[in-house]
């Protein structure tokens, strides 16, 4: 067993063994170190001002990823390479690419969003096929996709999109600076994973860094009570907004087996623990085709390169966008205490508002996604008030299973925002099930639905207005069943004088 974590910062290596275990990298970068670039903006993974650059091993492989220091916590860097604004300029203090092309275009105007976007924009440069980002629609697509998480108060978009296009031109011609490192850094990296569970210990707690599931399940029955911490984008709130205090943190992703995801021979799709969205991004993609905007959309890039899929479901809020998406899919929990394991149908997991079927001392090992039948038809639709990177007002996910005659033999309705807990709509797939797609079908699911939820009226949306968008989402799901339907304006009236007799 080690005692304290090791990482680099530029140059620099680190070891450090008396951490509070709520202490946030934004915090140690400018309060310990004086890197000051380093912005604090809303100090909850929103405005991108803290973004920077963590590289890791992945699969033996380095890869750089973005995300957002505020909350960050330090020990998740154990065995990583940081990079801030400060560390990007070259030996002879050349700019880096992307510094130089937000001068020459004009992307920076107070300042104070600028190291959040260049390190971004830097994490992009390092991963993308930078010949493609420079005057293709599909490279705007993933520009505005990696800047998602950044916010420029000055509404300095074009220019600074500018800048990322004419930086990635001048990276594809004469290569990243960053990326000319990738040798020397991957060996440095390599060195510095032992394989050892680490323990660090402070006056104001602890933390567990468990190597494996097995050292992750002793340390968690030994102690119940401890929080089980993954990709840390909820519980860094706890820390920055509510101010809590964590005695005992046990990490997730620290062990290295809950990192598998990939198909299983029955073509089902595993994703461990500790895998995080962007990691699993291509998988679920390629084995939930329908749900890939959406899948897109949850939380930044940044959110993304923290969170983990399994860390989604675990905390069992009402509005996550990934426990529809699995419901929906038939997917299982797989749950371990000690050497117990269980299997869980999703859907069975969550109980109630904040209440769960997990007993003490129990954590998820991984989600296990099956391969949709032949001949499904699916919908995965994100409702919000802004498009990137903004909590659902009402998230659906549907898979009909259809027969030859065109009868929906099964169906499956997953809602988020509709109630306490992520819930299928039992009602409207009884109506469904063994019917035709027809409108008087889809009249009769839509109806139910309005019985299966009792949806609240909160700032982001009406209880009227979730019933009626959870309604008119199935019209949508409808539409390519039945050529020659009315467009979704006069389905919504019909639903609403069945709905309303």
């Amino acid at each position: 067993m080690r005692h304290h974590i090791s990482f680099y910062v530029g140059d620099t290596l680190h070891h450090l063994s008396d951490l509070p275990p709520e202490l946030t990298l934004l915090d140690w970068l400018r309060d310990q170190q004086g890197r000051t670039g380093t912005k604090e903006g809303c100090n909850e993974g929103d405005c991108g001002a803290c973004t920077v650059l963590v590289g890791r091993l992945e699969q033996g492989q380095l890869v750089w990823r973005a995300v957002n220091a505020c909350i960050h916590l330090m020990w998740m860097l154990d065995g990583a390479q940081l990079l801030t604004v400060e560390d990007i300029r070259g030996p002879d203090g050349a700019l880096h690419p992307v510094q130089q092309a937000m001068v020459d275009e004009h992307g920076s105007q107070c300042g104070f969003c600028t190291p959040g976007f260049v390190m971004s924009m830097v994490a992009l440069s390092t991963r993308a096929n930078l010949a493609e980002l420079e005057g293709t629609l599909d490279g705007e697509r993933v520009i505005n996709e990696a800047l998602a998480g950044n916010l420029c108060r000055c509404t300095g978009y074009a220019p600074i999109v500018r800048a990322m296009k004419k930086a990635a031109l001048y990276c594809a011609r004469n290569g990243e600076p960053i990326g000319a490192r990738t040798a020397e850094i991957t060996a440095r990296l390599r060195q510095l994973h032992d394989g050892q569970t680490v323990e660090l210990t402070s006056r104001e707690g602890r933390v567990t860094l468990p190597a494996s599931a097995n050292a992750l399940a002793t340390a968690y029955a030994a102690d119940p009570a401890a929080v089980l911490v993954a990709g840390g984008t909820d519980v860094g709130l706890w820390v920055t907004k509510r101010l809590r205090r964590l005695p005992h943190i046990i990490a997730v992703r620290s062990a290295q087996d809950l990192h598998q995801c990939g198909l299983r021979p029955d073509g089902a799709l595993w994703i461990g623990a500790a895998v995080t969205y962007s990691e699993a991004m291509p998988l679920l993609v390629a084995h939930l085709p329908a749900a890939e905007d959406t899948l897109r959309r949850i939380g930044s890039t940044q959110v993304r390169n923290a969170a983990t899929v399994c860390g989604n479901i675990g905390n069992a809020s009402p509005i996550g966008d990934g426990p529809p998406i699995f419901m929906a899919a038939g997917a299982e929990l797989h749950l371990r205490c000690a050497q117990e394991r269980r299997v869980v149908p999703l859907e069975d997991f969550f109980l109630d508002y904040g209440k769960q079927d997990i007993r003490p001392g129990e954590f998820i090992e991984g989600v296990l996604v099956p391969p949709l039948a032949q001949g499904s038809v699916c919908g995965v639709y994100k409702v919000s008030k802004r498009f990137d990177q903004d909590i659902s007002a009402v998230m659906g996910a549907f898979v009909l299973r259809m027969g030859a005659d065109g009868t929906i033999q099964d169906a499956r309705l997953a809602y988020g925002g509709m109630a306490g807990i992520p819930r299928r709509a039992s009602g409207a797939e009884a109506a469904m099930r063994g019917q035709p797609a027809t409108q008087a079908t889809l009249y009769a699911a839509q109806a139910a639905v309005k019985e299966d939820f009792t949806p609240l009226s909160d700032m982001r949306a009406s209880a009227w207005y979730r019933t009626t968008v959870a309604a008119n989402l199935l019209a949508r799901l409808f539409e390519p069943l039945m050529p020659g339907s009315p467009p979704a304006a006069q389905t919504l009236q019909n639903w609403q004088e069945v709905a309303h007799g």
